[in-house]
């Protein structure tokens, strides 16, 4: 336990157990900011009693001072700075220091940290062997998450978790090679050839560089959709203890190395109940077909008895509204209009998606607002990107996050392998009855 949770934990809570005339106190424990937090961990010893929390919605798993998010207000806050002026005012590679470090970099300190990324793009030459295993119509995230694991067998010489030194550039090879190995996984499922990273871009526009250009012809960046793609990364570079950082956490708890890790948390996110969401927005979209059928649809997702799903609408930790959606929805109408984009069936039904949420009743009863997923993926398939590649973008633009967490559980003192328990419903303690005496 930290001092800061120390001198907090002036409050505690008394759980007694019916029956009998045992009782244990446990410390109320407090951070900056949120809800106060019962160390449950003497329970079991004082009472013999386990919690039961089915998804950890009620249970910290660690203390952290990376991100925060309070969902019923609808803040979201990385190293205490509000994602509002991050997405407005910084970039990728600012936020990623931010994330790592713990502060704002000065200018020297930015420039060092950006050539120290720059410097890692490339990788391994043999690692362009590894896509040739792959079947052409292999799943983007299946190559990245077989990818990103194997560059364990190939930067070896830095797998040391308790060096400092070598757990930073750890991290500087995989913020930096994550872009290139997904981009290659795209090229790689349309069969066009690899394009190496240019140090001359900027993160973003490296990312969208070797995602879209082909060696026939000089590649124009525009800036507009860079600077999408920047916010895009920003956005979800971090977002507290989800499944698949919860899964980064986990796995580095038993001291795996940290290219094993990471690639935990790319399968964590491949669910589409995690990562696919701005997927499955599209995949709802078009299952509507056109504007006309979306009264039909919206009376089927207020039917009880129908099993139609709404996507992107809502969010399990925001109760309100999710503050990177209004910041995706801004970028989403300058991406557009700098596409040209005016009569597209799937932006009108989108818009009239959006228009419901905000003036239907049952919608605002039940706080289905928009999400970042809603407007991202409206925003990733205008720029050409196929819905197959969305999740992939998603775990380039969380790598940071999963590592800067990877980071701060090693660095803690109070860290331990993590091991859940469980209820155990089966069958009660019986003998072994040889086979020829089963009926």
């Amino acid at each position: 336990m930290s001092s800061t949770a120390k001198e907090a934990a002036k409050a505690s809570v008394t759980v007694t157990l019916d029956g009998t005339n045992r009782s244990t106190t446990l410390p109320l424990l407090t951070g900056t900011l949120g809800p106060a937090v019962a160390d449950i961990r003497k329970l079991y010893g004082d009472l013999g009693v386990f919690t039961f929390d089915p998804g950890y919605g009620a249970t910290a798993s660690c203390e952290s001072k990376i991100t925060y998010i309070d969902g019923d207000a609808g803040i979201l806050l990385y190293r205490g700075y509000p994602i509002e002026q991050l997405a407005e005012k910084s970039d990728f590679i600012e936020v990623a220091y931010l994330l790592l470090e713990g502060e704002l970099p000065t200018g020297t300190q930015l420039a060092d940290f950006r050539k120290n990324v720059t410097n890692h793009t490339m990788v391994h030459e043999q690692l362009r062997r590894f896509f040739d295993g792959f079947r052409r119509d292999a799943h983007p995230m299946a190559i990245l998450c077989g990818v990103v694991g194997a560059l364990a067998a190939f930067y070896h010489d830095n797998l040391d978790i308790n060096d400092p030194r070598q757990r930073e550039i750890a991290a500087f090879r995989l913020i930096a090679k994550v872009p290139t190995i997904a981009a290659w996984a795209y090229k790689y499922s349309i069969g066009q050839p690899f394009m190496y990273p240019r140090n001359d871009l900027s993160y973003a526009e490296n990312f969208l560089y070797m995602l879209n250009a082909v060696p026939a012809e000089p590649y124009v960046n525009n800036p507009i959709l860079s600077r999408a793609m920047d916010r895009i990364l920003v956005l979800h570079a971090d977002h507290e203890q989800n499944a698949s950082t919860s899964t980064v956490r986990l796995a580095g708890s038993t001291g795996a190395n940290p290219f094993a890790c990471i690639a935990a948390g790319i399968a964590a996110l491949w669910g589409p109940a995690h990562g696919g969401a701005n997927e499955a927005v599209l995949k709802m979209l078009a299952e509507i077909g056109t504007k006309e059928n979306i009264p039909q649809f919206i009376k089927e997702v207020k039917d009880k008895n129908s099993h139609t799903k709404l996507m992107g609408f809502g969010h399990r930790v925001y109760k309100n509204f999710d503050p990177r959606a209004t910041i995706m929805k801004d970028t989403c109408h300058e991406v557009l209009a700098e596409l040209g984009i005016k009569d597209s069936p799937l932006l009108d039904m989108a818009m009239e998606m959006e228009r419901i949420a905000l003036t239907d009743d049952y919608f605002i009863q039940r706080k289905l607002y928009p999400n970042v997923d809603f407007y991202s993926g409206i925003i990733l398939k205008a720029m050409g990107i196929p819905t197959h590649m969305f999740t992939v973008l998603f775990a380039v633009a969380r790598t940071v996050g999963w590592v800067s967490q990877w980071k701060e559980l090693i660095e803690d003192p109070a860290q331990r392998i993590g091991r859940p328990r469980q209820i155990y419903r089966g069958a009660g303690t019986r003998d072994y009855v040889a086979v020829d005496r089963r009926s």
